[in-house]
């Protein structure tokens, strides 16, 4: 008998594991997704996560408690009677929710666990500088991302990768090694490793305070800042007292005298800004109040002085 599973997610990320379970004849007995947002112009317009989207269109039951802990949702939760439960990219589970189905809970993570434990795994491997990452699916218990873990997968990280880019890339492993994890639990034929907190990394939310770039760093560092905020949240500084957010940029090691943060500029084709050891150059950027384009374009429309 096929396992019923109660699929969990938000974002796009995790998109591509439900049609994965759903393509390979798994009975998904309800998606739980984040509620609809207001946002848009004015905030307006009633926005669904893509989670929700893909449910719709599937024809999937569809539950989106405003509270994990309500008893409503949670006896909803029951109903199914669910074998397991798969979360991908959602948010932290009481233990009333993780602990109810008789096979468990199972999460993607998008970090080769202990490393990179927290919200924004994908981020800071690249903001980190590493040359590798990868996913993990664990068994979901009472602390965040230090569950038993099941399967791994890795992936290398290009030196001029963004976020972004990784981020697509591993959404479809991810897609895949859900698919192993749901077929191992459905054989049985799995065996469950503890994690080794001593290895153990964080990567907490960012905000965007925090991505203000400190150019009192090597080429490298900021440049790996810059990659691993990009294109959300965004690493940023300042021109002519306006946010200047920077999506990709190119690294220059050179010895000069300039005070770090110090902006180079020829009004035509580059805008570089001087770091501890060199200078990063701004290929893609996004002024206050402007749209995101390429540096040229940017320089044609505004001229620094």
């Amino acid at each position: 008998m096929a396992l019923k599973i109660i699929f969990m997610g938000t974002p796009e990320f995790a998109v591509p594991s439900l049609n994965i379970l759903q393509d390979n004849g798994y009975e998904i007995a309800a998606v739980v997704t984040a509620t609809d947002k207001w946002g848009g112009r004015g905030k307006k317009q009633l926005i669904r996560s893509a989670v929700a989207n893909r449910a719709i269109e599937l024809g999937l039951p569809l539950l989106q408690p405003e509270s994990l802990k309500s008893p409503a949702f949670l006896e909803s939760l029951k109903s199914y009677r669910a074998d397991i439960q798969i979360v991908v990219a959602f948010r932290m589970l009481p233990e009333a929710v993780w602990a109810m189905p008789p096979l468990g809970t199972f999460n993607l993570h998008g970090s080769l666990l202990p490393q990179y434990r927290g919200a924004a795994p994908i981020n800071w491997a690249v903001i980190q500088g590493e040359k590798e990452t990868g996913l993990t699916t664990f068994r979901i218990q009472h602390e965040i991302d230090t569950g038993d873990l099941m399967f791994q997968a890795k992936l290398p990280i290009s030196e001029n990768e963004t976020a972004g880019e990784l981020h697509d890339r591993m959404m479809v492993l991810g897609a895949e090694l859900v698919l192993k994890t749901v077929r191992a639990i459905e054989s049985g034929d799995y065996h469950l490793q503890k994690q080794d907190d001593a290895l153990a990394s964080k990567a907490p939310k960012l905000f965007h305070e925090t991505c203000a770039i400190d150019f009192a760093q090597s080429t490298e560092k900021v440049h790996d800042f810059i990659r691993g905020l990009s294109p959300y949240p965004t690493a940023w500084t300042t021109l002519n007292g306006l946010e200047l957010k920077i999506f990709r940029s190119t690294k220059q090691h050179a010895q000069h005298n300039f005070v770090p943060g110090t902006i180079l500029i020829d009004n035509k084709s580059y805008l570089k800004i001087a770091t501890l050891d060199g200078f990063v150059e701004a290929t893609e950027l996004q002024l206050q109040g402007k749209k995101k384009m390429g540096v040229k374009d940017f320089l044609n429309g505004y001229q620094v002085s």
